[in-house]
């Protein structure tokens, strides 16, 4: 479950003002709106990652808002997916875990799971400069899956995609969601990908910022 409730962001001259929604838990939601209206940013704010002015974020009904990124339990995948290029497909799956202090066994377990679930059992060696879109954006899913949080944020992930790989990534997407029970915010510009995958779909109205 994820509920923000009067979510206040404020950051040089824009201004995130009083947004709420709730998301059942295991519930795949999708959140639009036109650029500028603050989707990253509520995202952000979400895990941990952008100071929110006033309101509060709560995960699982539990009050997060002062928490710590690590400590919320938010798997959060960026649009530019963040990998990390020094890094091997299986060291970026194992990335979370070890800053967890996962065990060897644990580790083992859990990237042969999501090699599996993602396809990328071949790809486990390889760097990720040499990863295709739709690789890349596995092995992100991936990372951002690996410790089993209670909510996955997901930034535009199909955006970059070719439409072959954009199809078979909506169905990955939805069966992880029911795989797992993880509840999903998932943002994107494109209405027909929120039609195939939204359980519900929160929209953003239009920020006139010379009125706050």
């Amino acid at each position: 479950m994820i509920e923000v409730q009067n979510l206040t962001v404020r950051q040089g001259s824009f201004t995130l003002p009083k947004v709420s929604f709730r998301v059942q838990r295991g519930q795949y939601a999708v959140l639009m709106g036109k650029s500028g209206t603050g989707k990253t940013t509520i995202l952000e704010a979400i895990c941990g990652l952008r100071k929110i002015s006033g309101g509060s974020i709560r995960i699982d009904d539990v009050d997060v808002t002062h928490w710590s990124p690590p400590d919320r339990n938010t798997g959060y995948m960026p649009q530019d997916l963040a990998l990390f290029p020094t890094l091997n497909v299986r060291e970026n799956l194992e990335f979370a875990l070890d800053i967890r202090w996962s065990s060897r066994r644990k580790k083992a377990e859990k990237v042969a799971f999501l090699a599996n679930m993602l396809g990328l059992e071949h790809l486990l060696k390889r760097r990720v400069q040499g990863l295709s879109g739709g690789e890349a954006q596995r092995v992100a899913l991936g990372r951002a899956l690996s410790f089993e949080p209670s909510a996955l944020l997901l930034d535009e992930p199909l955006s970059a995609l070719d439409a072959i790989t954009h199809s078979s990534s909506q169905k990955l997407l939805k069966d992880i969601n029911r795989q797992t029970g993880v509840t999903v915010l998932h943002v994107t510009h494109n209405q027909d990908e929120a039609d195939a995958l939204a359980d519900v779909c929160i929209r953003l109205p239009e920020i006139n910022q010379s009125e706050l």
